[in-house]
């Protein structure tokens, strides 16, 4: 029975790595003397003038098949190798990856070869995004035909795992801001922690945001006009090291207007991650969308739309309220309720009538206030009754400002 040559080759392509010596030496006064030093100096791996360096100017291949992360491109190349003396015909070669979840065809072609002489190769080169970790078999298939028109087969399996390249931790913080362009804000920390055994370079790290928000990110700030990085100048992750990114996330206008839809949002974007290792291999991830858990205003909500940072003591000050309607369905009968506190005194008539607010909907309240105490202090006291419903809705430490005393001029 004739056969044709196993598959003699199956070689991961990755790029080379330095080549690094370990230096060894001593004083001229000890027994050696400047015998070491010569051989460092005459060794070709060595770069002049930095023997005792390890890094050297020589690259070195692959000695075995290495790591393989999720996110990086595997290459690998195939070859079949005819060591019988006799043509033959026909041959097919199939390679397949096999992971936990499917089976991914990588073969560049999927037509037969007419014939294969003795002493001769098919060579192919496959590429694939690691998009899995675990355990991935690759399958190479091989179907030819023997001069006497027999149909053979025989498939070779090569093993390897997928690691895990990068630790990705997310935290959500819920902000309501005093001013009503930033209302609704929610800032994303994202920790990425390199898990590997080797330096790398983060090329990019960036919120892709959903279709409800914009992004903006807070890892630069401007020096002489220019966007500097707070990572410094060295984009370098070395391994085990956790950098922390920084993003804030606001509603666009159309759906910020809208309370009742952008309270209930709870996905946020996902984070796009690239980086290099060595000499320039690229990796990619990208997270599944973030979600965060989405804040409870309750039927009504009350944000500050305008409020100073610094008042004088025992000087009346104005301060501008929203209030919005979260329900989608019932309309509300508010009355308005102020009451002091130990440093905080409000101005006007409490138990006012407020009118009916309608589903979704807002209105913007104008209130007077002074502070009988220095330092910091917590704006208090302000009560929402719905008369339909009986029910009353307390708002404390809506917000903070700074009292200080007549005689300190205020900038307005």
């Amino acid at each position: 029975m004739f056969f044709i040559g196993h598959l003699t080759s199956m070689m991961r392509l990755t790029k080379p790595t330095l080549f690094t010596n370990i230096p060894v030496t001593c004083e001229e006064k000890d027994l050696p003397g400047d015998l070491f030093n010569q051989l460092m100096r005459d060794d070709p791996s060595t770069v002049n003038g930095a023997e005792i360096l390890m890094l050297g100017e020589m690259l070195t291949l692959p000695q075995n098949f290495g790591n393989i992360f999720l996110g990086e491109t595997f290459s690998s190349y195939i070859s079949v190798h005819n060591d019988s003396n006799q043509v033959v015909k026909d041959i097919l070669v199939k390679a397949d990856l096999q992971t936990s979840s499917q089976r991914l065809n990588l073969s560049a072609s999927n037509s037969a070869v007419a014939e294969l002489k003795p002493d001769c190769c098919i060579d192919d080169v496959i590429h694939h995004e690691v998009k899995e970790i675990g355990t991935h078999i690759l399958v190479c298939a091989v179907s030819y035909t023997t001069q006497g028109g027999e149909k053979m087969y025989f498939r070779k399996f090569f093993k390897f795992q997928v690691l895990k390249p990068l630790d990705v931790k997310t935290k959500f913080y819920n902000a309501e801001s005093d001013l009503s362009s930033v209302t609704d804000e929610v800032f994303l920390e994202a920790q990425i922690q390199n898990i590997t055994t080797s330096p790398m370079f983060m090329e990019k790290v960036s919120l892709e945001p959903s279709i409800m928000y914009n992004v903006a990110e807070l890892n630069s700030v401007n020096q002489a006009g220019e966007c500097v990085t707070t990572f410094g100048s060295r984009a370098y992750l070395q391994p085990m090291d956790t950098r922390q990114y920084l993003y804030c996330l606001k509603p666009k206008k159309e759906f910020a207007e809208k309370a009742g839809i952008i309270k209930g949002v709870t996905v946020i974007g996902k984070l796009d991650i690239v980086w290099k290792t060595n000499l320039g291999e690229r990796g990619r991830l990208q997270t599944s969308q973030l979600q965060r858990m989405a804040p409870g205003y309750g039927d009504v909500r009350l944000s500050l739309e305008a409020i100073p940072d610094t008042v004088n003591l025992e000087e009346p000050f104005h301060i501008t309220c929203k209030i919005t309607n979260c329900s989608s369905e019932r309309t509300m009968d508010l009355v308005l309720e102020m009451c002091n506190t130990n440093s905080i005194h409000w101005c006007g008539i409490s138990g006012r009538q407020l009118g009916k607010l309608h589903p979704s909907s807002s209105l913007c309240l104008a209130l007077t206030l002074l502070s009988s105490v220095q330092g910091l202090q917590s704006v208090s006291g302000l009560r929402l009754t719905d008369t339909f419903l009986k029910r009353t809705y307390e708002y404390d430490d809506i917000a903070q400002v700074c009292v200080v005393s007549s005689a300190i001029k205020v900038e307005s």
